[in-house]
Parts: C-alpha cells; structure tokens; sequence
C-alpha cells in the first residue's frame, strides 16, 4: 500500500487540476451517508423505493413521472433532505430553475450542511448559480461542498483559482518530461 506522501503525489501527476496532496478519500470532514436513524425504517424505505422509481422514471425520459415520484417520497418524510435534492434535478429538467434552487436550499438547511445530501445539494447549487453568472455565490457553495469531501466540488475550486491552476500545470509539466525526458537535439 502506498503511502500519503506518494499517493499525493500520484494524484498530481495523474489528476493536475487538484490541489497538490488533496488525494480523493483523505481529510473528509464529513461521512459520506446520510442519517436516516431519525426516521421510522419503514417510512425510509418507503421512500427509497420511491426515490429508485423516480430515478428510473427520469432516465427513461419521463421527467413528469418522476417529479411525481419525488414529490410523493417529500411528502412522506419532509424532514429528509434527500427528497428535496433529488426532486431539484428533476425540476431542473423541466426548467424550472427556482424551484430547483428552493429545493436545494432546504436541502442544505435539512442536511445541517453534513453528509452526502448536503455536498450533493451544494454542487447542484452552485452549477445554478454558475449557469445564472453569480459566480461568487457558486464559489462559496464549490468550498462548502468540497470541504464536505467532493472531489467534483474540489476541481471546481481549483479551476476558479488560477494561481493553483498554475501551479498544477507546470507541476504535471514538470513530472511528465521527467517520466519521458525528451532527447538532445544535438
């Protein structure tokens, strides 16, 4: 097994655009599950199904049956931050981006900014605040997200940095002619 030190390493070499050492499972503030002790099991996987239902139905092209199917799963268990997150993407399928970002507000706010709903719910948000050009409000999700441990949310940060870019590039540059030096010209 490799150790910090050379797995920092490989993950600059291999993946340029992160930040030197950010090697992807190390350093997470935050469990990758969410809670879902809190509710009656039967409720959640009530739920649950709904929620594989709803994705099935949305990749089968029926956006309509799975906002249904999501709706349906928030009003069982409202307090979940899961329902409200899955039902965002769908209803940003649809175009309805504000009530996409409702949805992920209270996502966030159920989530208590922990877990995987809650880093998932902060990415979301902030490709729409991307997409609507209120960059630094997506900046300051990107950080929250990636400091949830997503690596996504990480490279995000990383490109809005162009210092670190920088510094990444010519480090994979650097790396690279050491693996494979390229010959004399003489």
């Amino acid at each position: 097994m490799a150790s910090l030190n050379d797995q920092a390493v490989l993950q600059a070499i291999f993946n340029p655009n992160a930040p030197f050492g950010d090697v992807a499972g190390l350093n997470l503030k935050a469990e990758q599950t969410d809670d879902d002790s809190r509710f009656e099991p039967q409720l959640v996987a009530q739920v649950k199904a709904l929620e594989v239902e709803g994705v099935s139905l949305a990749e089968a092209g029926n956006v309509d049956g799975a906002l249904e199917s999501f709706t349906r799963a928030v009003g069982i268990l409202p307090e979940r931050a899961s329902g409200y997150n899955n039902r965002a993407q769908v209803l940003r399928l649809k175009g309805d981006t504000a009530g996409a970002l409702k949805d992920l507000d209270k996502a966030v706010e159920l989530s208590g900014e922990r877990g995987l709903s809650a880093a998932q719910a902060l990415v979301q948000r902030a490709l729409l605040h991307r997409l609507a050009g209120r960059e630094p409000e997506a900046e300051s999700d990107f950080r929250r997200a990636a400091e949830l441990g997503s690596t996504f949310a990480r490279h995000q940060v990383t490109l809005l940095n162009p210092f670190a870019a920088l510094c990444n590039h010519m480090l994979h540059k650097m790396m690279s002619q050491l693996r494979q030096p390229e010959p004399d010209s003489q």
